[in-house]
């Protein structure tokens, strides 16, 4: 230290040289050490930042791993430049205020402080590193790994601040600890929100209840759409109107929601549709009506075999059928409840493992509804669509095959019509 001394002494004569008095020739000389340990420490910074570490990034890139790349993409050590002058401020600090020793402990504290924050968001860059890392990897691509990630970070912010403190005050990190204890209640009620997702994010992780790429349905917030990201404070839904709908976590274990993951891997989308039948277009099948539907490809075996049933019944029961109400008779819309059913399951679209089913129920007064019950082999939206309109399109148009009419509500050309009929006769 010895030429340190030298230095100092040196200085020190050449302000008091210039004219400057003894007592303040030691101010100045101060501000000299200062100003030429910001210029050393900025040089450094600068040669680290734009050397070093920019080579070092280089030798990620080209090492032949790849894991690797990611520090160099998200610039994870661009932070190590700030400690190079951290450690020059320690080395140097002893030195330049030898003579102010009330100043010296703040100073080395304060570094020391700064060295605990920097070291920290490193660590943060590297964490968020293996976040996007493990994201990237089938076996964690549908977890929420945001949430557990927030929460580590939330905690080290948390000792970043004690450890911090504990450095400048000079207060053991234990002291702090107690005074967080007696500010329990407060941190709760701050931190509530977080507190709740945290809970919320664990339970449905455990119960793989959401995951990102999910389609929801959650009507309270008029979501209605695939999940893009799911964080420890809120879940982030993309509607299919490309609007985002941001949803509070807890709110997942909460409210009910509807996740159509379910349908998206059975390879199968429901369609459950009525059509409505006029009532007064239902009829009883007889001779001439019922050999006509013979022709009808998809139905004619069902014909003569339902045909034969009836017949061996009527018989058996000795019925006059003469009369056509008298005894069993097939309908046109059972009849054509029959056809659709066959339809379907000859459809190449409808998925033949899944449940094939018309039913009829209750009567409304918009008609005798028929409702069609099947599954497509697609989930695609827009596939999905097509198929359930191309099969509602054959069955509107075939009704009339049947003498069956689709229930209708009056409409003004329906009016004129009758109107124009009336007139002419």
């Amino acid at each position: 230290m010895n030429w340190i001394n030298y230095i100092e002494d040196q200085t020190e004569l050449l302000i008091t040289s210039l004219g400057i008095s003894a007592e303040w020739a030691v101010y100045c000389r101060l501000l000299l050490f200062i100003i030429f340990l910001v210029t050393i420490s900025s040089l450094a910074f600068f040669i680290t930042k734009r050397v070093f570490i920019h080579y070092l990034y280089k030798i990620f890139r080209k090492t032949s791993f790849t894991w690797d790349d990611l520090f160099a993409d998200t610039r994870a050590f661009d932070n190590l430049a700030h400690i190079v002058p951290a450690v020059f401020v320690l080395i140097m600090a002893p030195v330049i205020f030898s003579d102010f020793e009330q100043i010296l402990p703040f100073v080395i504290r304060l570094t020391d402080a700064y060295l605990i924050i920097v070291s920290m968001t490193i660590f943060f860059a590297i964490s968020k590193v293996g976040e996007y890392g493990l994201s990237q990897h089938p076996a964690f691509k549908d977890k929420p790994l945001t949430s557990y990630f927030q929460l580590v970070r939330i905690l080290l912010y948390i000792v970043t601040i004690i450890l911090a403190l504990s450095a400048i005050l000079g207060k053991s990190p234990i002291y702090f600890l107690s005074a967080f204890g007696a500010m329990t209640a407060i941190l709760l009620l701050v931190f509530k929100d977080t507190i709740l997702g945290l809970v919320a994010s664990v339970q449905m992780s455990s119960n793989d209840m959401v995951r990102v790429g999910d389609w929801v349905e959650m009507p309270k917030f008029n979501a209605d759409g695939n999940v893009i990201d799911i964080n420890l404070n809120t879940v982030k839904v993309q509607n299919f109107d490309k609007t985002i709908t941001t949803i509070p976590t807890y709110y997942f274990i909460t409210d009910s929601f509807k996740n159509w993951r379910g349908m998206e891997q059975s390879g199968g989308r429901r369609i459950k549709r009525a059509i409505f039948i006029d009532v007064n277009s239902v009829k009883l099948v007889d001779a001439e009506t019922r050999e006509k539907f013979k022709t009808y490809q998809l139905i004619n075996d069902y014909i003569e075999n339902k045909q034969k049933e009836i017949e061996e019944y009527n018989h058996k029961k000795q019925i006059d059928t003469s009369v056509l109400i008298n005894g069993r008779r097939m309908t046109n819309l059972g009849v054509y409840r029959i056809y659709i059913g066959n339809y379907l399951k000859n459809h190449p679209s409808v998925r033949q493992d899944m449940t094939i089913m018309v039913r009829q129920l209750a009567n409304e007064s918009s008609g005798v509804p028929l409702e069609i019950y099947c599954f497509t082999n697609t989930t695609d939206w827009g596939d999905y669509e097509a198929i359930q309109a191309d099969i509602f399109d054959h069955l509107y148009s075939t009704a009339i095959f049947f003498g069956l009419d689709i229930f209708q509500e009056p409409s003004g050309k329906n009016f004129a019509a009758a109107f124009n009929k009336n007139n002419v006769t």
